[in-house]
């Protein structure tokens, strides 16, 4: 039997990873100082930190779909080009999004130079797309992007502590390692997440029937299940590197939480086929419900949620909640985000953006 239209899965999957990561945002600024230093903070902040990992995963693997889409019809190298133009658009769309921060009181202007994860998915997706655009052989796109993924990861501790990357500019060296002030996120580790979504998307791509799906989906569960495990009895292990920091640049922190991303996938399609979910799919095509609908304008989502988490209008509540109101809150926001997309989609609902608007079309589309 072949597969025919969405895997709604993966929607879901791209809901969750917002879920987390409005989650992450009130936690972090709403969340009164006394609630910090207990146990259920710390938890918190875990899932919190797999928003980021997810969100670049699914890049990655929504990449790798997308240029398989295109490439049976305009080819490989016109598939790769428009993979790095929508890398380059986002990697623009970072900068508008950082004067608008500014324009509504967010500080300094040097603050526009600052590395957020749009930045990093940007030129992550430009790198990606220009290696997909290798080779036609999906095994040659795999091997390669597997050996990028190695090569970010187990590089991270030495970049880290490289004493060259002092002389460049500020503004460069963000983009290579972080820098207080200036970035969270980098190239090292972070790109290495939207290579090995590639991978899985690749390969989400080559599962044309519903036996090859299930094959997939076993194998990525044995993958990121196999992995998290791995990872985790090696970070017990004596490190190989002369520094490495378990939670920032440790590889196996980096493999565990990839581990985590990879399972979900099979996770995600495994819950698919219980009989209420599966209709659940089924009506979503037309119909989306709220995590799909989140997954679906995941970038919409990001975009405005920081300023209503951050800005003036959740002032009031800045570090103020106990930890159980803001987690309260996440569910309430994402509730009232949910609405305001269904707003946006009817308000966009044939409207076709053109000229310099169609900047704007991971966004608004």
């Amino acid at each position: 039997m072949a597969l025919n239209g969405r895997r709604v899965y993966l929607d879901s999957l791209r809901g969750l990873a917002v879920a987390i990561m409005v989650e992450a945002h009130v936690v972090d600024a709403w969340t009164r100082e006394v609630d910090r230093h207990d146990t259920p903070y710390f938890w918190a902040v875990f899932v919190a930190g797999m928003a980021a990992p997810l969100f670049l995963f699914l890049a990655g693997v929504t990449l790798a779909i997308a240029a398989n889409a295109r490439a049976l019809a305009v080819g490989t190298a016109a598939a790769a080009a428009i993979a790095r133009f929508r890398g380059w658009q986002t990697f623009a769309l970072a900068f508008l999004f950082r004067i608008q921060s500014q324009l509504l009181g967010w500080g300094a202007w040097g603050n526009l130079l600052k590395v957020d994860i749009l930045n990093v998915m940007g030129l992550a997706m430009v790198m990606a797309g220009g290696v997909w655009g290798l080779s036609r052989r999906r095994t040659t796109r795999i091997a390669l992007f597997a050996a990028a993924t190695g090569l970010v990861t187990m590089m991270t501790p030495p970049v880290r502590e490289a004493a060259w990357l002092a002389s460049l500019p500020d503004a460069i060296e963000a983009y290579i390692r972080p820098m207080p002030g200036r970035t969270t996120f980098a190239i090292f580790p972070w790109a290495g997440f939207l290579f090995a979504g590639v991978i899985v998307g690749d390969l989400v791509s080559a599962a044309r029937t519903v036996g090859d799906e299930r094959r997939l989906q076993a194998g990525l569960a044995v993958a990121g299940f196999g992995g998290i495990a791995l990872a985790y009895a090696a970070s017990f292990r004596p490190s190989i590197y002369p520094i490495a920091y378990f939670w920032t640049s440790s590889p196996t922190f980096f493999l565990i939480r990839l581990g985590i991303a990879t399972a979900l996938v099979p996770t995600a399609w495994l819950v698919g086929l219980l009989p209420r979910v599966a209709d659940w799919f089924r009506s979503s095509i037309s119909a989306p419900p709220v995590v799909v609908t989140l997954g679906r304008s995941s970038l919409f989502v990001y975009w405005i949620h920081v300023e209503m988490v951050y800005g003036f209008l959740g002032r009031p509540f800045r570090r103020a909640l106990p930890l159980e109101a803001s987690l309260t809150a996440t569910v309430v926001l994402c509730l009232l985000l949910y609405g305001i997309v269904l707003w946006k989609n009817r308000a966009m609902k044939g409207v076709e953006l053109r000229g310099p608007v169609r900047l704007f079309a991971p966004v608004l589309k």
